[in-house]
């Protein structure tokens, strides 16, 4: 869980943001627009062949002031400092002096370490150092890495091991042809949960696991390939199947990429069309600011909720993902469809409670709990309701 000025949030955040002064086309503060919405971090530091000279230092500073102003928070990237070889004392006395620079900027989040070291092949003893470093130096910030979506469990584990307190994978399967980012077999957009479910795996409870999901990436704007980008509907999915398998927390990777941007983006340095067509409409869903939040920073309920298609009562359904919550007297059950044919489910081991159920974000949409005596005599409460493919529906049900 992440634990932010001592309250628990299910944080949402940007890689690459806008400009340190940027506004939307309608002259809105960039990141008060962002905050507004329910976005708390943004990755910042040296981009490209960048490195921690003075200009980035300035531009960090410049980025914190503006995170601070508007509630938001940094991830800057420690890039070049990422890897320190033991011994390497210079290096060891530079991270220090960025740490010691930043650590009290309340603009500062959450220090991210290398990027993709296991797919990089890093040297896993100069991960443990720098990490051992940023901890000594300053114990109140986190650091975060991402993995890409290759490698095994067990060279992952590897590579988790004494390096981060944030883990991650990077994963986008909107392309063309689809799926192409990653190396599974499912080159379906569920393969974000095929992903989420291996850093779980990885993680082993230990850390919590964030998902970087897709505007746009190289894999689209290249030369020679053909830009996608995802539809609200595809972004909600990936973004809701990320939670169903464990993530517990999120970064939308590429609203930076030139190549992806409108003529009016392009202006003002940042993909404000997608934004507002696509992202702010899942980020208030799920972003800090959002009613589901209590549910998204609780641990997972104990109920045995199964499901199964109407019809085919004694075999659970392959095709549906869920995640049950409880907050107090609510119970919260969040469920996908990864794949397979539009049909009605019945999602089976639900405690008494009322008979209509809310579709959160589907409103004036419900969904009906009724009740019913199995055969050894024991009252059973059953919520019934149809999926398409590749849907969700979050429902809110009221305890007896």
């Amino acid at each position: 869980m992440t634990i932010v000025n001592e309250k628990k949030v299910f944080p949402i955040g940007f890689t690459m943001p806008p400009p340190p002064d940027g506004k939307t086309p309608d002259g809105k503060g960039a990141f008060h627009e962002l905050r507004e919405a329910g976005g708390l971090f943004f990755r910042t530091g040296p981009q490209g062949k960048g490195t921690w000279n003075e200009a980035y230092l300035a531009r960090e500073r410049q980025y914190m002031d503006a995170a601070a102003d508007a509630g938001m928070f940094c991830l800057p990237w420690l890039k070049e400092l990422s890897v320190i070889e033991p011994g390497d004392t210079r290096k060891e006395e530079e991270l220090q002096r960025i740490i010691n620079l930043f650590k009290d900027h309340p603009g500062l989040g959450i220090w991210k370490g290398e990027d993709e070291p296991e797919w990089g092949k890093a040297s896993i003893p100069g991960l443990q150092n720098a990490y051992r470093i940023i901890k000594e130096t300053d114990p109140n910030h986190p650091v975060w890495i991402v993995d890409a979506p290759r490698g095994s469990l067990d060279t992952l584990r590897v590579y988790d091991n004494n390096t981060r307190d944030i883990t991650g994978v990077d994963i986008y399967p909107i392309s063309y042809p689809p799926g192409t980012h990653s190396l599974l077999p499912n080159k379906e957009i569920s393969l974000v949960g095929d992903h989420a479910q291996i850093m779980m795996d990885v993680a082993e409870g230990k850390m919590p696991v964030w998902l970087t999901l897709q505007i746009s990436w190289s894999g689209v704007v290249k030369p020679g390939r053909t830009l996608r980008m995802p539809t609200f509907a595809e972004t909600r999915f990936m973004a809701y199947q990320s939670i169903i398998t464990g993530a517990r927390g999120l970064i939308f990777f590429g609203g930076h990429n030139v190549e992806a941007m409108t003529a009016e983006d392009r202006k003002v340095g940042w993909n404000w069309s997608h934004w507002n067509k696509v992202l702010r409409p899942v980020v208030e869903e799920l972003g800090t600011n959002s009613r589901l939040q209590p549910a998204l920073i609780a641990p997972d309920s104990k109920l045995e909720v199964r499901a199964t298609r109407v019809g085919v009562e004694h075999a659970p359904l392959k095709g549906i993902e869920l995640l049950v919550r409880e907050v107090g007297s609510e119970i919260y059950l969040l469920a996908c469809m990864r794949e397979g044919d539009a049909q009605q489910v019945r999602f089976h081991g639900l405690p008494a409670v009322d008979e209509s159920a809310e579709v959160m974000f589907e409103e004036p949409r419900t969904a009906k709990v009724t009740t019913a005596t199995d055969d050894k005599g024991k009252e059973q409460h059953v919520l019934t309701d149809w999926f398409g493919p590749h849907e969700v529906h979050v429902y809110k049900l009221k305890k007896k």
